[in-house]
């Protein structure tokens, strides 16, 4: 599987997980919403910076964001 659609879907897992629209996780990120909207479909490749952001606005360790084998809820 590509890194930008695990990436996606890991960021969609726990932006829901966290109760949060993808607007929320936007501005608590500093990015525009239709960028978490690119990034969670998988269209967006995202630098490391964005990577930490996302994992600091989720309250994730940045490795859960990459994590490939993470079960399905």
């Amino acid at each position: 599987m590509d890194i930008r659609d695990v990436f996606g879907k890991n960021l969609k897992h726990y932006r829901l997980k966290s109760g949060i629209s993808q607007e929320a996780l936007a501005a608590n990120m500093g990015v525009d919403r239709a960028h978490v909207s690119a990034m969670e479909r998988g269209q967006q490749n995202v630098t490391i910076i964005t990577l930490w952001h996302a994992a600091l606005a989720l309250d994730v360790k940045p490795m859960a964001l990459l994590d490939d084998e993470r079960e399905e809820d």
